[in-house]
């Protein structure tokens, strides 16, 4: 098996992945928050981090992968930014309504792609932004209900949207740069994000709720969810970083609304929530805009693999044949100059 086939198996298991385990804790933490009444959300969330971290641990002492020490600074903004991040998103719920929160949520795939484009010059091609908007049209027409405007609820989501944007963007940057796996990246910055959301986690949730976690009566019940929360988060939080280091943060994000849709079905299915041809229009019509995505993605992967290849290729005829070289000008002597090499350069990270 080729590299180039390792690694989009590889990217197919890590998108699996983080569908199911996604898909299941929802609808794990549906149970708990809508049937159970445990609304804690952030403080949840800091609980899955710590077992993640604790998992992760035991893996590391079982040498299922190896531990490698990087820039301390950049691992503690990094964790610090996706806790603050995610109890933004948390915060913008509280002060808005759900639909203003869904189109909070929308607004993160076109500003990650103005960062993108803005710092680190990366482009998009006018197909896979035609795809993104049909996928964005088609989760607006099935999530987004009323739209409850507020000030306050405003500047959360923002600042939620801004968070989050520059989390996942150094999720992948980081582990480009410093040539760390996920799950190295995850060890490592779990601790920050946990100890973040453990500090901030009860002010904020009683905030919301008018409720005091501490004070929650835990019934058998409530704890085995609890748990079954927290294991199901581990394979989460492993999954998010390997789909974001694999692909993008822009395809994070599809399938992150692809989650949002097959949640949409289950619950109709499952729970018996309330279902209507809008969800189901809007639902299909987003499916179209993640199978465009899809094509478009692996079209201009395989271009970019074709060029890089013959570049490759042409760069070692020209090195094995002189006469190559004197043909591209590259191997003329002018007034008893000897002639430099020809410097080539290829672009090897093609899946950045």
């Amino acid at each position: 098996m080729s590299e180039s086939e390792r690694f989009q198996l590889g990217t197919v298991g890590a998108l699996s992945l983080s569908v199911v385990s996604s898909v299941s804790i929802v609808i794990c933490n549906k149970a708990l928050i809508s049937t159970l009444g445990f609304t804690f959300a952030t403080t949840l969330t800091s609980w899955h981090l710590l077992v993640t971290f604790c998992s992760l641990h035991v893996a590391l002492w079982m040498k299922l992968f190896e531990h490698k020490p990087f820039d301390a600074r950049a691992v503690m903004g990094f964790g610090i930014l996706n806790g603050i991040s995610i109890g933004l998103l948390n915060l913008s719920l509280g002060f808005n309504s759900v639909g203003f929160y869904q189109m909070t949520k929308l607004a993160i795939i076109p500003c990650t792609v103005l960062l993108e484009t803005l710092f680190f010059r990366k482009k998009f091609s006018r197909n896979v932004q035609f795809s993104l908007s049909i996928l964005l049209l088609g989760v607006g027409v099935a999530t987004v209900t009323d739209l409850q405007l507020n000030a306050l609820g405003s500047i959360l989501s923002l600042l939620a949207v801004a968070t989050t944007c520059i989390a996942q963007i150094m999720t992948n940057t980081i582990q480009k740069r410093f040539k760390v796996s996920s799950t190295q990246l995850l060890y490592q910055s779990c601790p920050y994000q946990a100890m973040t959301l453990f500090i901030v986690g009860p002010f904020l949730d009683g905030l919301l709720t008018n409720q005091n976690v501490f004070a929650f009566k835990y019934t058998p019940q409530v704890l085995v969810f609890i748990v079954l929360s927290c294991l199901i988060s581990v394979s989460v939080n492993f999954s998010t970083f390997l789909v974001i280091g694999k692909t993008s943060p822009v395809t994070y994000q599809v399938l992150g609304h692809l989650k949002t849709c097959l949640v949409l079905a289950f619950g109709y299915a499952l729970l018996r929530d309330p279902f209507s041809w809008r969800n189901i229009f809007g639902i299909l019509i987003a499916v179209v805009g993640m199978i465009l995505y899809s094509y478009f993605c692996n079209v201009e992967s395989q271009q970019k693999a074709i060029e890089a290849s013959a570049q490759l290729s042409q760069a070692k005829e020209n090195e094995s044949d002189p006469l190559m070289s004197v043909e591209n000008g590259t191997g003329i002597v002018n007034d008893g100059v000897a002639p430099t090499a020809p410097v080539w350069s290829s672009n090897k990270d093609l899946h950045a």
